[in-house]
Order: structure tokens, then sequence, then C-alpha cells
């Protein structure tokens, strides 16, 4: 890992004081400029990242710091393979929608001939911590990855058109049928994959009702992580009181602070993880990484604390902290930055994952190193395209991104005679992005005479649609959807949302996510909140602008600048004061960046002028 070091820029002036013995880790914020990040020169954090500093103003939003004295001091310098699974799996922000990880991740999606729509990746967190891992047992995640079974039970709960699922279960017990930790993991694991928590949720409670499972550690925490996707975190906190003092462990408060994380709570996340501070668990890999992306997200500063702390307790960095520490570069354009973290990650002898390259590749692209862009993409392909095919999936939006038709046909043809669902998706995709409507059509036209489709399936043609403002279309689109009986999810109410908007129909988009609330499965992605915000703050409808504000902190998405901004900006189109916004900025611990404090002047109520001064 300290290579690191060798790989950061010499720092004249240290922002921190540190010492081996206490480490202190203290939330502060930071400005955002327009695109969101400032403009400071290049500084070494803690002489281990060379990223771009944050200035910041106000204080320190709580206090939380990590003390070698305090916690255990057997830190877990390699964590397990399960945990870097976990958290792959749990807050892979930074894959790109098509980035694979593995042949048998592949058969596994492509041996449904339905996939449900509650498999739909929900944002944000995009993508959230899977507990599936520790659900399940060896030979059942085995089974699983071939693509082999879908247990009974799973279909039975799945099938029930019932919001209870409970008579469904009731009656599998009448009909004499047995339930094996086996049976049960398998569904849990099926379910969790199709992001049904409402309903696994449900499942588990009844076991336990029922006394048809001997509930474990794991099994307390998996129902904790139920809660707190379906339910909400301060559910999910209080249902830890009700567990078993000798089951309440490390685990279970992982979880949590998981969670909070996958939520963007930071004020949470940092509470819980003092929590487990004073509860002397030990300092582990999976913990560190976590709160790397909860800084990457929030508050970047915080990023050299968390590394000096990784240091100090010994932790060494697994391939997904350095995935975190490279997006995070890019995000700064800062190239040379992050190639010198790609080489320090080789020279400790990891080699950057596909989904790893993927994200270097999005950088490139975005920082106009077209070249080397290329150049990564053809390391990715390999020697033999149809012996490496499962990474087609990956290289088709991005040779997309990069305009290249005749590789999007080239890499498509190596699929096209026996395509796979996440191939076809990707396919759609890329075409959709260089204006092929047409070509992005008859792969989707390919996909409904081999499958069953999903509204997943569906929604990436309608996203297509939205994004080209092809209203007629996408609405055609959604009328077929509706006539195959397929189940709507997030993803889908995103796209129809958006097509709504796109329309100039901002009232119909809001009623469609009134409606996607209503039905309290899935909660709405964060884009689609947004679109409609962004739109009621441009007409200067404050009403809607502010319900829809405090519908987005009711459904679990963390106030921020962005949405700030938006808000404040239906005032000022309104041309109307926003009393009291300063203490609302204060109360969610936001500094005001250069453009919400421009902002906030001009909807200042108490703001003096001119005439004002002659009045008074």
């Amino acid at each position: 890992m300290w290579a690191l070091r060798r790989a950061s820029l010499p720092l004249r002036n240290r922002v921190y004081s540190v010492r081996a013995s206490c480490v202190k880790l203290i939330p502060t914020t930071y400005t955002e400029d327009e695109a969101g990040i400032s403009e400071p020169p290049q500084v070494a954090y803690g002489g281990l990242m060379s990223l771009k500093k944050f200035y910041h103003s106000g204080h320190a939003s709580s206090k939380f710091n990590v003390s070698r004295r305090e916690l255990s001091s057997q830190a877990d310098a390699n964590s397990t393979k399960e945990e870097d699974d976990l958290l792959q799996d749990g807050f892979s922000e930074l894959e790109t929608p098509a980035a694979g990880d593995g042949v048998e991740n592949q058969n596994l999606l492509t041996s449904d001939t339905y996939l449900s729509d509650d498999s739909e990746d929900v944002e944000g967190p995009q993508n959230e911590l899977e507990l599936s891992d520790t659900d399940i047992d060896d030979s059942t995640e085995k089974k699983s990855r071939k693509g082999r079974a879908e247990s009974e039970i799973f279909k039975e709960i799945s099938n029930a058109n019932t919001p209870s699922i409970s008579s469904v279960l009731d009656k599998w017990l009448e009909e004499g049928k047995e339930l094996s930790r086996q049976d049960i993991s398998l569904a849990m694991l099926n379910l969790r994959r199709r992001k049904m928590y409402g309903r696994a949720l449900q499942f588990l409670e009844w076991l336990e009702s029922n006394k048809q499972l001997e509930f474990l550690e794991r099994d307390y925490a998996s129902r904790l992580d139920l809660i707190a996707k379906s339910r909400g975190l301060r559910k999910a906190e209080s249902y830890i009181e009700t567990i078993p003092e000798s089951f309440r462990g490390e685990v279970i408060y992982r979880t949590l602070l998981a969670n909070c994380i996958s939520q963007n709570n930071l004020k949470k996340a940092e509470e819980i993880f003092n929590k487990m501070k004073d509860l002397e668990f030990p300092l582990t890999q999976f913990v560190c990484n976590q709160l790397l992306l909860l800084y990457k997200r929030n508050d970047k500063k915080k990023i050299a604390d968390v590394l000096l702390v990784m240091e100090s307790e010994n932790i060494k960095p697994s391939p997904f902290t350095y995935k975190i520490l490279i997006d995070t570069k890019g995000q700064f354009n800062d190239i040379a930055g992050m190639d010198q973290i790609v080489e320090s990650m080789k020279a400790e002898g990891i080699e950057p994952d596909i989904g790893t390259k993927a994200v270097i590749v999005g950088h490139y692209i975005s920082a106009g190193f077209e070249e080397k862009a290329e150049n990564v993409l053809k390391e990715m392909e390999g020697e033999n395209l149809k012996k490496n095919r499962w990474v087609c999936r990956s290289l088709l939006p991005l040779y997309a991104n990069l305009g290249k038709a005749d590789e999007v046909g080239r890499i498509w043809k190596v699929c096209e005679s026996n395509p796979r669902v996440e191939e076809c998706l990707a396919a759609i995709e890329a075409w959709g992005k260089l204006k092929k409507i047409d070509e992005a059509e008859a792969v989707f036209e390919m996909m409904s005479k081999k499958w069953k489709l999903s509204s997943k399936n569906y929604s990436v043609l309608l996203k297509v649609y939205a994004n080209h403002k092809m209203v007629t279309k996408g609405k055609d689109l959604i009328k077929r959807m509706a006539d195959s009986g397929c189940r709507i999810g997030p993803l889908t109410w995103d796209a129809l949302v958006k097509l709504h908007v796109q329309a100039g129909e901002v009232e119909k988009a809001d009623a469609i996510l009134q409606k996607a609330i209503q039905q309290n499965q899935v909660k709405p992605m964060f884009p689609t909140y947004f679109s409609i915000l962004e739109q009621y703050s441009k007409q200067g409808n404050v009403h809607n602008s502010e319900k829809i504000f405090y519908g987005m902190k009711q459904a679990g998405y963390a106030s921020r600048a962005r949405q700030y901004q938006a808000l404040i900006q239906a005032y000022v189109n309104a041309k109307i004061p926003a009393y009291g916004m300063r203490d609302r900025l204060r109360a969610d611990n936001i500094v005001p960046n250069k453009v919400l404090a421009n902002l906030l002047v001009q909807v200042d109520g108490f703001r003096k002028n001119p005439l004002s001064d002659l009045l008074d």
C-alpha cells in the first residue's frame, strides 16, 4: 500500500497533524463550484494520495475519531473475499452499467427466461449492500451461480398477487411441504438478487414467528438489512435492540453501517461507526472501504484521514480500495494522478479487474484522452474476444461513449448469433448513445422473440426514447409493456417520468411519481425525483418544488447542495423570498458553495436595497 506515498506529490504545508498513536477523523465540509468540485491546487493527502484540496468554512458537523488506543488493535489486514464481494455488490457506484465480473455471473443472468423488474438496480447508491453471502451457504451459492436452481418456495413468493405473503406460506405448510435451510437460503438469494426486499423481509418474519428457522447472527443481520432497505434506518436501528445480546456482534453493526452508507446518511454512518468503536469491534478493511466510499460521495477531504488510519493499523488496501481512489482522482480530472494510483496498484501485485478498467476508460474519455481509452479497451478485449465473451457487455457502451459506431458493430457481431440478455441490453444502450435508433430497436425485437421480457428490458429502450425526446414511440412501448403484464419497478418509473418531462408534461410526470410512491414496494430512484424538481424549479413553482424536495427526504435521500440549488432557484424564478433557508442548510450540515451563496442572496427577504435605505 505504501507505494501510494511514492505516487503522491510532496506536501509543503500539512493539512493535518497526525500522530501514530491517535488518528482523528473529524468530518469537514467543503465547497463546490457549478461542476461540483473546487479548483484549488493539488496537495498530497497525508503523504498517501495526491488529491485536489477542498477548502472549507464553518464548523465540523460532528465529533468523529478513531483511536488506536480505544479500538481493537487486531485489525484485519486482509479481509476475506466474502467481505470484498459484499462491498463490490453493495456499493458499486463505481461500476459502469455494463461492467462484468466474470463468466459465472453472466451465466446466472442469462439463465433466467424471465427477469423480474425487482432486479433493477436502484441509484445510487445507487446499488445497495447485498448480504447474499451471509444468507447462503457455499453449496447454495455455487448452485445458484451455475444458474440451475430457482427454489419452489421462491416462485410461490414472487408470484403471489397479494401484498402479504403469509397466506402463501401458511398454505405451503398446510400442504405438508418442508423448508430446509438450503431452501430458505436459495429463496432469499433469489429475492435479494431481484431487489424484492419487502417480500424477503416478510419471509424472514414469517419464518421466525412460525419457528421454521433457528435464527443465527447472519439471519438477524439479514433481517436488519432488509428492514433498513424497505422501512428505513430508524426502524433498523430500533430492531437491533430486539436482537438477543449474544447475537448482537460486529456483523450486526457492520450491516447497519453499510446501509447508512448505501443511503448516503453521513451523520448516521459516523454515529454507528463511533458506536462500533465504543464496543471495541476490530477496524477491518471492509469498514475502511465503506468509509472511503462515504467520504468520496460527501467529503473528499476525509479520504486522507481514512488512509492514514489504514496505514497506522496496517490495513492493506483491497482492489476495491484502489477502485474508489482511482475514481476519485478521475472525478478531479487528475489523469496523471489516476495513472500513478494504477501503477501503485500493480506494484502491489493487484491487477485492475474489468470493472476498474471500465472506470479508468470512462475518465479517460471524459478528459479527452481517447487514445489512452482505446488502449485500455484493447486490454479488456484481450487477444480473443470470443473466448473473453463476457467482457462484451462492458465494451459496448464504452465504445459508444467514444463515438465508435464501427467498434460497437464489431463487438455486437461477436454476440449477435447467440446473444445473452446483458449483452443485448448493453447493445441497446450503446446504439442509443450513438443515435442509431433503428439498430437499438432491432436488438430489442430480437430479444422479444427470444425471451419473455421484463420491465427492466423494456426500460432500456424506453430510456433511449426519452433521451431523444421520442415521445410517441415511448408511449407506444409503454402500452406494449402494459399489455405484456410486466411488473413495474424503479427503472421503469424513472424512464416514464423522464419521457413525460421531455414532453413538457411535468404534472403528468409528477402523477406517475406519486403512483410509484403509493405502491411502496421499491422507492423511486434519486434521478426520478430530481428531474421533476428541476422542471418545477424552472417554472418557479415553489409549492410543488417544496413537495418534491420533502418527498426526497421522506424516501431517505439525504439533502445535499444540488437539491437545495434547484429548490432555491424555484424561489428565484418565482421572485419571492425564501425565509429560513440558511437555517435549513445549516440543519443539513451544508455549507453554501458559490452558486448557492449567490442564490441565497437573491431570496433573502431581509436584504437591504437602495429603496429600503431611503425608507429607513
